[in-house]
C-alpha cells in the first residue's frame, strides 16, 4: 500500500513538473526570441535559445527611453489608484448584498448581473464621458471607464462575504455596539485578505495591461501609459516596413527588428507582473476557490 501511495505520488510529481514546465516554456521562447537577430528568426523561426544573439530590439525600444520611464510612472500611478479605489468600492457594494436583512436585495443583485451582459455600446460610453464627465486626456480617462468596478468582481466578492463570514460573527458585533462601518473594518476585511488579493491583482493586471482607454480618451502623448507607447512603437515599425511612409527612403527597413521588437515590447511590458505575481500567489488560488462558491 506505501509502495503504492509512493507510486502515485511520484507520478504526480511528474505530470505537475510537466506542466511547470509547459506553462514556463512560453516565457522563455518569449525572451529567447527578443535576444535573437532579425534574420535569424527571419530564417529558422523562433527557438529556445537566442539564435545569432542580438540586443537590437531592445537598443531600438529604448531609443525613446524617456518616454517609457514616463509611461511606466503613469502606469504604476494609474494602476495603484485604481486598484485601490476599484478594491474599496468593490468592498463596499458587495458587503451589503452579502447581508441578508438588506432591503431590496436582490434587486441589487439583479442590476449588478444585468451589467454583464448588457451595455450602451462604444459610441453612447465615449459620448458619456468625454461630453458629460469631460474626463478626455485626464488621468481619470484610464482609471475610471470600464476598470472602476467590475460587476463580476462585486459577485466573486459578495458570494466570499457569504460563504465566510458567519452570521452569528457578525450578530455578536452588533450585541457588543459595533456598527456596520467597524464591522467591516474590524471584522469582515480582516477575514477577507485572500478574496482581497486576488480582487486587488485581477483588477491590477487590467489596468496595468489596460491600452484600449489611452485610445479612446487619450490624444496628449504626455498621458501615454506604457501599453500605449509599446502599442504606438509596434504600429510606427509596421507603417514603415509597409512601404507606405515617405520616410522609408531615408530609413534602412530591413534594420528594423519587426519581429524581435514584438518579443522585447511584451518582455517590457510583462516583466514587471511576473516581479509582483509570487507575492500574491498564496492567496490568489484560495481566493478563487472560496470566492467561486454560490452564495
Amino acid at each position: 500500500m506505501v509502495t503504492k501511495n509512493k507510486t502515485g505520488q511520484i507520478v504526480l510529481n511528474i505530470v505537475f513538473i510537466l506542466l511547470t514546465m509547459a506553462a514556463l516554456a512560453p516565457f522563455f521562447l518569449l525572451i529567447s526570441s527578443s535576444l535573437s537577430s532579425e534574420a535569424a528568426l527571419a530564417k529558422n523561426g523562433y527557438s529556445f535559445w537566442p539564435q545569432d544573439f542580438s540586443l537590437n530590439a531592445y537598443t531600438y525600444l529604448f531609443k525613446s527611453s524617456a518616454k517609457i520611464i514616463k509611461g511606466y510612472g503613469i502606469t504604476i500611478l494609474v494602476t495603484v489608484i485604481g486598484t485601490f479605489v476599484s478594491v474599496m468600492m468593490t468592498t463596499l457594494f458587495a458587503y451589503p448584498l452579502s447581508r441578508k436583512e438588506l432591503p431590496f436585495r436582490y434587486g441589487f443583485s439583479f442590476f449588478v448581473f444585468f451589467t454583464m451582459l448588457f451595455n450602451g455600446g462604444l459610441v453612447p460610453t465615449y459620448m458619456m464621458w468625454t461630453q458629460t464627465f469631460h474626463i478626455k486626456n485626464t488621468l481619470w480617462a484610464l482609471i475610471i471607464p470600464g476598470l472602476l468596478m467590475n460587476a463580476f468582481y462585486v459577485i466573486m466578492m459578495r458570494s466570499f462575504f457569504t460563504a465566510n463570514i458567519p452570521d452569528a460573527l457578525v450578530e455578536a458585533a452588533r450585541i457588543d455596539g459595533a456598527g456596520e462601518y467597524k464591522i467591516l473594518w474590524k471584522i469582515v476585511l480582516p477575514l477577507s485578505k485572500p478574496m482581497m488579493a486576488t480582487i486587488s491583482l485581477m483588477v491590477g493586471l487590467g489596468y496595468w495591461n489596460d491600452w484600449m482607454n489611452s485610445l479612446y480618451y487619450i490624444t496628449d502623448e504626455s498621458l501615454y501609459s506604457i501599453q500605449a507607447i509599446l502599442n504606438t512603437i509596434i504600429t510606427n515599425i509596421q507603417y514603415l516596413t509597409s512601404g507606405q511612409s515617405s520616410v522609408t527612403s531615408a530609413v534602412d527597413v530591413s534594420k528594423l527588428p519587426s519581429v524581435s521588437i514584438r518579443m522585447a515590447i511584451a518582455v517590457v511590458g510583462v516583466l514587471p507582473v511576473l516581479c509582483i505575481y509570487p507575492f500574491f500567489q498564496k492567496y490568489f488560488v484560495k481566493g478563487i476557490v472560496v470566492g467561486g462558491v454560490k452564495g
